[in-house]
């Protein structure tokens, strides 16, 4: 069952038929709900297209066709797919000349070049462009080093939500969110270099094989279908966040997600793949990290969504209060004087002071005057967050007047978008109460 090298993008499977528990492809979609007579309700087994088997075969062949093998022996239908830079002795499902293909410049872009660092990236993308391609992917498991990693993470991150995803790694025990990004790709320690096999390769390496099977051979148990909604989240903004799902869980699946850079990049993901019906972003707590230097940043993209979208958008300043570090020791220099607050052993909280309030208000405005869908922004003038309140060490009145001030001067309010001020804390249950009537009002 080999592929070749063509690089064609309608090269077939086997003769040996496959259907996906859903019977969707892998672009897109509810892609989990489990199509007519494709699972046993009795066991939770379902019929599944293949597992791909990502890795770069010139170095890790044997560790490839043994997983293969596993996979296959576990009763899930498995492909070899080779995305390697060089000629590997491992005969592949599908070769690299053919992942090479789907780059924008072609394959000898990514095989005939010289540079490992560019042919890593240039095979990185290819791969990305290869694997959103396919209407048969089952689910994937990638196994690499530094450059494997880089590849194969590529083209996961683009997969939608839910499909089976595990990149068993050798550096799944440092800083992970470079390859993770914003999706849910299970990452796996590898303990040893993935270079031959042995007496702790082989199990590590099968239990990733049977953990791949076992994610694409199971269904998932169906709930209620409810339209979705996301809400976003911070320790300090939690009472709030509560109460808003308890009053809109009967009309909706609430998707709370903590607002920690991915979260709210997981958020803009989700708008854009047409997932959510509307937004109650309580917590925009990540522009602070954005435009502040700290570590909990979703990007220049945060909101971006929500313009493309058009989607019913409720918001408001929880958390904007604060910058968000590591331990107090991470903390930079020029900033070891203001107004920290040790949250805990690992994470430090600083204090945004009025002018960087007035920064951060004015960058909210801009982003929401380019939304086009419904807008309602609530203000809460008593504090942003659990510890911006009156005997709280982060309550600075005249910083929050700044950041209300801002947003006052640049939103241009319209029937569409409005600002409500509400002369209460951001946890009280009367502004929970008045952000829950904002948004059933404009969620038709």
């Amino acid at each position: 069952m080999n592929y070749g090298t063509t690089g064609s993008s309608e090269f077939k499977l086997s003769s040996r038929r496959t259907t996906r528990r859903d019977g969707r492809n892998a672009k897109g979609g509810d892609w989990r709900r489990a199509a007519a007579g494709g699972t046993n309700p009795a066991a939770g087994l379902c019929a599944v297209k293949p597992v791909y088997i990502v890795g770069t075969a010139d170095t890790k062949g044997p560790e490839l066709a043994y997983i293969k093998a596993l996979v296959e022996a576990a009763g899930a239908p498995a492909l070899l797919v080779d995305v390697g830079t060089r000629v590997g002795a491992a005969a592949p499902d599908v070769s690299a000349s053919t992942v090479a293909a789907f780059h924008p410049r072609g394959a000898e872009h990514v095989l005939g070049i010289g540079d490992r660092g560019a042919a890593v990236e240039a095979m990185g993308e290819a791969f990305s462009r290869f694997i959103v391609s396919r209407d048969d992917v089952g689910g994937v498991l990638g196994i690499g080093g530094g450059g494997g990693t880089s590849i194969v993470t590529a083209g996961l991150r683009r997969l939608p939500v839910g499909l089976p995803k595990v990149m068993l790694s050798t550096l799944a025990v440092g800083d992970v969110k470079p390859f993770v990004g914003a999706s849910d790709i299970t990452m796996m320690c590898s303990v040893t270099e993935v270079s031959g096999l042995h007496r702790i390769s082989r199990v590590v390496l099968g239990n990733a094989a049977h953990a791949i099977a076992g994610m694409v051979m199971r269904s998932i148990p169906q709930a209620a279908v409810k339209p979705a909604i996301r809400l976003t989240m911070f320790g300090v903004t939690t009472p709030c966040v509560t109460r808003v799902v308890e009053a809109l869980r009967n009309r909706y699946d609430c998707l709370v997600f903590h607002a920690t850079g991915t979260g709210g990049q997981s958020m803009e993901k989700s708008l854009d793949s047409g997932m959510l019906v509307g937004i109650v972003d309580v917590t925009t707590t990540e522009v602070c990290d954005l435009l502040l230097g700290g570590v909990l940043s979703a990007g220049p993209d945060r909101l971006g969504a929500v313009q493309r979208s058009g989607v019913p958008y409720v918001g408001s300043v929880g958390a904007l209060d604060m910058v968000n570090f590591w331990a107090m020791e991470t903390v930079p220099p020029q900033f070891r004087s203001r107004t920290l607050y040790k949250h805990d052993p690992q994470v430090t909280l600083m204090r945004t002071t009025p002018e960087e309030c007035r920064q951060i208000g004015a960058w909210v405005g801009v982003k929401l005057n380019a939304c086009e869908g419904q807008v309602r922004f609530l203000i809460p003038e008593k504090g942003v967050s659990a510890i911006d309140a009156a005997g709280e060490p982060f309550f600075d009145p005249a910083a929050d007047a700044a950041l209300f001030e801002a947003l006052e001067h640049t939103v241009q309010q319209s029937a569409r978008r409005r600002l409500v001020r509400l002369p209460l804390h951001i946890n009280d249950p009367e502004f929970a109460d008045a952000l829950v009537e904002n948004f059933l009002e404009i969620a038709v």
